[in-house]
C-alpha cells in the first residue's frame, strides 16, 4: 500500500494511477535473464502528447509515434516499450517493424493500431528483432496490474543502475488527481532531451490540446533542463497520456487554471525524472545545479548555463573535487554570449570565489571551495552582473567510470 503523501508532494516507487494498467516481461531480444520490454494500456482512449528528439537520425518508433499522434488526433490505449535495441538508422525495414509491433498489440487488445504508441531503446543499426517481441506480448497483456509501474520502470532500463519513478497527486476541479511516470536514461545526456525515454499518466480530464502545451513547458522546465554528456539520442521521446477517468469537467483551454494546477504538477513530476537521470548519469560521482543569474534574459541564462555544464574540463574538476574556477568561466567566455567579464562573479554554495572579474584573495578559500565540492550535490552559481533574469541546467561530474562504460557499450 502507498504512503498517502500531502498534495503537490512529489513521491517515488511505486504508485497507481486509476484507469491505466501496466506490465513487464522478458523478451529476450538482446538481455538475457532480465526484463526488457514493458506494456502501459488506458483504460479507454486517452488524451495523449509527445515531444521527441530533434536529432536527424530519428528512430522508426519516434517516427511512428509522431504519425500516430497527428493522425489520431492526439488520442491513445497503449504504449509498448522495448530495451535492448533502439530500432534506429534501420530505414524502411525498421518503419515496417515498428508498425508492424503496433498492429500486432492492437490486434490483441482489439483497439485501433493508431491507438498504440511505441518506443525502443538500446543498441543504434540491428533491425528489432519481432519473433521475441511477439511471443512476449500475450505475457504482458495477462500481467497488466494497475500497480506494476516499478517493474516497468525497471524493464526500460539500459545502461542505468536505478529504476526512476515519480508520482503526485493534487486537487484539480474539485478533484483529487494523480499524476505518475517513469523515465529511463543515463548517458548520452542533453538537450534537446537525450537518451531517455519518459511515460507518464493521469487521471485528469484533459483535451489533447491542453496536454500538449503543458507537456512542452513542463520539458523546457525539466527533460531540457539536464545534460551529462553533451550527446543527444536517436530515439528521446517524453509521452504523457490523460485518461479522464477522474470525473471532473474536461479542461479544454491550457490558460485556465485548471490547467496551470496541471501543468504545475506535471513540471513537479517530470523535474523529478529528470534530476533522477542526472543523478543517475553513467559513471556519476556529484549531482549539480548549475545556476545563471544576474541576466538580461532568461536565454542569454540559459546558454552560459549549458555552455558550463556540458564542459569536459568543468565535469572532470569536478570529479576531482578540483575548485578550479578558470574552468567555470572560460567556459562560460565561450558561450557566446557578449557579457562584461569584469562584472561577473562566482560562488560554489555559499563560497564566493571570484568576484567582479577576478579571484577573490583569501588563504583560507581553496579549502573552503574544495569542501564544497567534496559533496555528493552541489550549486554553483554563476552572476553576470547584468540584469535580473535567472535559469538552471542540471549536470553531472565526469568520472573513470564514463569511459569505461561507453568504450565497451555494444559488447
Amino acid at each position: 500500500m502507498h504512503q498517502e503523501p500531502s498534495a503537490g508532494t512529489v513521491q517515488r516507487g511505486n504508485f497507481h494511477v486509476p484507469g491505466f494498467r501496466v506490465a513487464a516481461a522478458m523478451s529476450g531480444m538482446r538481455y538475457k535473464n532480465r526484463p526488457d520490454c514493458a506494456l502501459i494500456v488506458s483504460d479507454a482512449p486517452a488524451a495523449a502528447a509527445g515531444v521527441f528528439t530533434r536529432n536527424r537520425f530519428c528512430a522508426a518508433p519516434v517516427v511512428l509515434c509522431k504519425e500516430h499522434l497527428e493522425t489520431g488526433r492526439g488520442r491513445a490505449r497503449a504504449v509498448l516499450i522495448n530495451a535492448g535495441i533502439a530500432n534506429a538508422c534501420t530505414g524502411e525495414e525498421g518503419l515496417r517493424r515498428a508498425r508492424l509491433s503496433a498492429a500486432r498489440l492492437a490486434s490483441l487488445l482489439d483497439i485501433d493500431p493508431l491507438e498504440v504508441l511505441v518506443a525502443s531503446t538500446g543498441v543504434i543499426g540491428p533491425q528489432l528483432r519481432l519473433e521475441p517481441l511477439n511471443e512476449a506480448l500475450p505475457q504482458l497483456i495477462a500481467s497488466l496490474q494497475p500497480e506494476r509501474w516499478l517493474d516497468a520502470a525497471k524493464a526500460i532500463m539500459t545502461t542505468d543502475t536505478v529504476p526512476k519513478t515519480a508520482w503526485a497527486r493534487t486537487q484539480l476541479a474539485g478533484t483529487l488527481i494523480t499524476c505518475g511516470g517513469i523515465a529511463k536514461g543515463s548517458g548520452m545526456i542533453s538537450p534537446d532531451m537525450a537518451t531517455m525515454l519518459a511515460f507518464v499518466t493521469t487521471d485528469a480530464a484533459l483535451a489533447p490540446n491542453v496536454l500538449r502545451h503543458w507537456l512542452m513547458e513542463s520539458v523546457n522546465r525539466s527533460f531540457n533542463r539536464i545534460t551529462v554528456d553533451g550527446d543527444t539520442s536517436t530515439n528521446d521521446t517524453v509521452l504523457v497520456l490523460a485518461g479522464g477517468t477522474a470525473g471532473h469537467a474536461v479542461i479544454t483551454d491550457p490558460s485556465s487554471p485548471e490547467a496551470k494546477a496541471f501543468g504545475a504538477l506535471l513540471t513537479q513530476v517530470c523535474v523529478d525524472l529528470a534530476q533522477q537521470i542526472v543523478r543517475d548519469g553513467e559513471g556519476a560521482t556529484k549531482f549539480v545545479a548549475v545556476t545563471v543569474c544576474g541576466a538580461m534574459s532568461r536565454e542569454r541564462a540559459l546558454t552560459v548555463a549549458r555552455t558550463v555544464a556540458n564542459s569536459p574540463l568543468v565535469k572532470t574538476a569536478l570529479f576531482g573535487q578540483d575548485a578550479n574556477w578558470g574552468r567555470v568561466v572560460a567556459a562560460a567566455g565561450r558561450s557566446g554570449v557578449d557579457f562584461d567579464p569584469d562584472r561577473v562573479s562566482l560562488h560554489f554554495e555559499d563560497v564566493c570565489i571570484f568576484r567582479n572579474g577576478q579571484p577573490v584573495q583569501d588563504e583560507a578559500l581553496e579549502a573552503k571551495a574544495s569542501a564544497v565540492l567534496r559533496q555528493k550535490d552541489i550549486c554553483m552559481t554563476l552572476d553576470l552582473g547584468e540584469g535580473s533574469e535567472s535559469e538552471t541546467v542540471y549536470t553531472c561530474d565526469f568520472s573513470y567510470d564514463y569511459v569505461k562504460i561507453n568504450a565497451d557499450y555494444r559488447s
